[in-house]
């Protein structure tokens, strides 16, 4: 699948960081993880620190598919707003897969001091504000529940959002506490350059052409026909998991973003530098880089090709660009790179963990929505949880069977 066109601006901005071998002869496997991704890169860190071996194998370059697009807010809302989540599920669900969310977070946040070295990490306040008027009425619903359930929220009323955001509508918002931001592909390199030194075996440039699931284990046969054996097998391939499985679990939507040039400015560009996202669907987002950059996407459209999707990025670009300075019109924007992409949602807004009757002996770790990176790291708890064979009580809400 064709996943991104244009100028992702992390893959601009780092370069190619680090190169990976192919493999050469391999022997058997005790588990391999299919995708070199944020998604790869959590499962083996997880596993690598388990004391398992894993053998990584990406067909494109490591972090070269959607993570290079991610515009990688980590924010604990899920696309579904936890009063609809608990009409799906029930409170004790609903809240539950929100709480996780917010701890993963902070389990973000303690991976990236155990790595060292600079990826962008910054814990941040989050921004969810009602788009019209008619969306204040639910937004209030949401914010009770989440205070509630004790969420670190504040309510801001039309008077206090247009102090602090003169431009946005004068409506009201969610101010979270909880939320944070981070360099993606930074991140992905981190991660697998430590599972390296630690043992672990990654490969890109790879590309597995045929699946056989046995009982006792998955043989894996590459596209130059070489092939690799190995007891457990974990497909975290982001968006295009879903052709490993019969069953349809999520749809895709095209995504547009764009960053604009670094903006001279000593303060912040706006409130403490908040992640910035509405209620209307589909949503815009913004937030900052390091480098004082303004980044903002959305504008997304159902996907039907990628041809499709890349016509319109001259037209989103320029939209996307008119709203940034509409919503921040003291802000010198120019815009310096722009990019689109494939992205999955779910029904619910959860994502799929775990495995599936049909393929034994593999774990899949898909349908990631606007938080995917949060995501990964439940999906690579749950997951190296499942493979030492301990039962982990949260499976439950993101299993397949759900």
């Amino acid at each position: 699948m064709d996943l991104l066109s244009g100028q992702p601006w992390w893959l601009y901005k780092n370069g190619f960081s680090f190169a990976y071998p192919a493999p050469g002869e391999v022997a058997p496997q005790e588990v391999v993880v299919m995708g070199g991704g944020i998604t790869g890169a959590l499962m083996t860190y997880y596993l690598t620190e388990q004391g398992i071996p894993v053998t990584v194998l990406e067909k494109r370059h490591i972090g070269m598919g959607s993570t290079s697009g991610s515009t990688a807010l980590l924010q604990y809302e899920i696309d579904t707003m936890l009063v609809d989540l608990i009409d799906i599920m029930g409170v004790e669900k609903a809240e539950r897969s929100y709480a996780l969310c917010i701890e993963a977070i902070g389990k973000v946040q303690a991976i990236v001091q155990k790595l060292g070295g600079e990826v962008d990490f910054e814990l941040k306040k989050s921004l969810y504000y009602a788009s019209f008027k008619k969306d204040e009425a639910d937004l209030k619903r949401e914010y009770d529940a989440r205070k509630k359930m004790g969420i670190r929220v504040d309510w801001w009323d039309k008077k206090e959002l247009k102090d602090h955001f003169p431009h946005l509508p004068h409506t009201a918002a969610i101010l979270s506490d909880d939320a944070a931001q981070v360099d993606v592909y930074q991140l992905t390199h981190a991660l697998f350059q430590y599972c390296v030194s630690k043992g672990a075996k990654v490969y890109d440039t790879v590309k597995v052409q045929q699946i056989e699931h046995h009982k006792k284990g998955v043989k894996l046969v590459l596209d130059n026909d070489q092939e690799i054996k190995t007891q457990k097998l974990v497909i975290a391939c982001g968006y295009e998991s879903q052709n490993y499985l019969s069953q349809r679990v999520v749809r895709l939507h095209a995504s547009y973003a764009i960053v604009s040039k670094p903006m001279p400015l000593e303060n912040p560009l706006w409130y403490e530098n908040a992640l910035v996202w509405e209620s209307a669907r589909p949503y815009l987002y913004m937030r900052t880089t390091a480098d004082q950059r303004m980044l903002i996407g959305g504008k997304d459209e159902t996907f039907s090709s990628a041809v499709k999707r890349d016509k319109l990025m001259a037209r989103k670009s320029r939209e996307l660009e008119k709203n940034a300075r509409k919503f921040f019109p003291d802000l010198p924007f120019t815009t310096d790179y722009s990019w689109c992409g494939t992205f999955a949602e779910t029904k619910d807004g959860l994502p799929y963990i775990g495995s599936v009757q049909e393929h034994p002996n593999t774990y899949f770790a898909l349908g990631f929505g606007g938080n995917g990176i949060l995501f990964s790291i439940l999906a690579a708890q749950i997951i190296s949880d499942q493979i030492r064979g301990i039962d982990n009580k949260d499976a439950t809400l993101f299993a397949f069977d759900r």
